[in-house]
């Protein structure tokens, strides 16, 4: 097994030396600072610090938004994944994926109390036309809100999201 061993740095003593902007620098000749410093770890170890630390900022990034997609892989009218949970002030990515024309409405009456549907839905004449086009979305309340595709409500495209 590697290891990482114990080193020294010496760092030189600057008595009479001039600085940047000609400002004179005055340490004591005795004054040597020397610097010790130990490292004893494994690579093992180092690879695991890695590790879990590249997992934990994973899902820190992860927390802060959810993609949805609109249009299933298989072409169904759906919205992929249809019910979810999330936390508050998270965004929600919804991105066009198949089928479209796609947009993304809340019903009025099934969003929390004190919430304005037209205030985080797209205007039912409003489309994503285009693969790979988003519409996002931040939902602070909590409480469950029920959303749909407007031309394809009919065909079953609604979702729900609850938040908490």
């Amino acid at each position: 097994m590697a290891t990482i061993t114990s080193s020294a740095v010496t760092v030189p003593y600057l008595a009479g030396k001039k600085a940047a902007g000609s400002a004179k620098v005055s340490t004591s000749p005795k004054v040597a600072a020397t610097l010790r410093f130990g490292v004893k770890a494994s690579l093992k170890q180092v690879g695991t610090a890695f590790v879990a630390t590249a997992a934990s900022a994973m899902m820190a990034s992860n927390a802060m938004a959810i993609e949805v997609l609109l249009g299933g892989d298989d072409g169904s009218l759906s919205f992929v994944p249809g019910n979810f949970t999330i936390n508050a002030g998270e965004k929600i990515v919804f991105k066009n994926n198949a089928g479209f024309p796609h947009n993304v409405v809340f019903y009025e009456d099934e969003v929390p109390a004190g919430v304005d549907a037209a205030k985080i839905s797209m205007s039912e004449d409003d489309f994503l036309n285009g693969p790979g086009e988003t519409f996002t979305v931040t939902l602070t309340e909590k409480g469950t809100y029920s959303f749909y595709c407007s031309p394809h409500q009919g065909a079953g495209m609604v979702g729900k999201v609850t938040v908490k």
